[in-house]
């Protein structure tokens, strides 16, 4: 299966400028982005130049995997930042069956933010596990395999400027296999507009 565009990087661009317009308008005295690491790396230095207008601090936190006999997680990298009494955003590149973002929500919460939300990229509301609504969304994803823009299988990929739909039995085999077609090696890269929902707003 060749790799196949879900999300340019214009379609990205411009989404990332209504999620930006969308917390500047709810927190009009500052916001504190917390990035999940790795994955939201991209997304966040994106927002983050582009909410206007209000004052934008962003820390970072990392968490292992989940481990399959317990489900238990332990944080790898913590907010250096210091969470209370303030408006605080969770950056996320997507939002799946919602275990990370209770994890991590509870731990901020902990900490006596003002207020604290959680903001996506890309989610995929019908594999949550944990019930959890995504304030600001970027997209809507059904099951597609995604990468590309932070998302990454063995740390292949992350790099890319948009976001493209292939097979996880591909990558299993072979991760590097989309390497030739994704960065401009060979003729593999096909676009498919219009498949992905927007947030709150649909994209054109």
């Amino acid at each position: 299966m060749d790799p196949t565009v879900l999300l340019d990087a214009d379609r990205i661009e411009r989404t990332v400028r209504r999620l930006g317009a969308e917390i500047a308008a709810d927190h009009p005295d500052g916001v504190l982005l917390v990035a999940v690491l790795k994955g939201a790396l991209c997304f966040a230095a994106d927002l983050a130049r582009r909410i206007p207008g209000v004052d934008v601090e962003v820390d970072f936190i990392s968490i292992s995997r989940f481990a399959p006999d317990s489900g238990r997680v332990k944080i790898l990298q913590d907010v250096a930042a210091d969470v209370g009494g303030r408006d605080v955003v969770l950056v996320e590149d997507i939002v799946d069956t919602g275990l990370t973002v209770a994890y991590l929500l509870g731990q901020l919460e902990a900490r006596g933010p003002r207020a604290v939300s959680t903001c996506a990229l890309l989610d995929r509301p019908r594999r949550r596990i944990v019930p959890h609504e995504v304030r600001y969304r970027g997209f809507e994803l059904d099951d597609e395999f995604v990468l590309g823009y932070g998302l990454h299988v063995h740390d292949l990929y992350r790099n890319l400027p948009f976001v493209v739909a292939g097979s996880r039995a591909d990558v299993a085999v072979a991760p590097d296999c989309y390497v030739p077609a994704l960065y401009g090696r060979g003729a593999g890269l096909r676009g498919a507009g219009g498949r992905v929902a927007g947030g709150r707003t649909e994209e054109p």
